[in-house]
């Protein structure tokens, strides 16, 4: 299994900033940190980012794609 299908599987087409963090082994705040920087992973990973409301979600899709590399 692939691990754009595990991510899928568990948390559906979008993760939340919570889902993203606990697949990352970080903490929310530690996270929304290191998403504020101007490194290449967090560019990549800004780019699954949708935006619904004041809600902040990530493509899961595009986050298994950035992982897999």
């Amino acid at each position: 299994m692939h691990i754009e299908e595990v991510l899928t599987d568990q948390y559906g087409p979008l993760m939340s900033i919570a889902h993203l963090a606990k697949v990352l082994d970080r903490s929310e705040e530690g996270l929304r940190i290191s998403l504020r920087s101007n490194s290449g992973w967090s560019k990549a990973i800004n780019a699954a980012r949708l935006k619904l409301g004041r809600r902040v979600y990530f493509r899961t899709a595009d986050v298994a794609k950035v992982l897999s590399n």
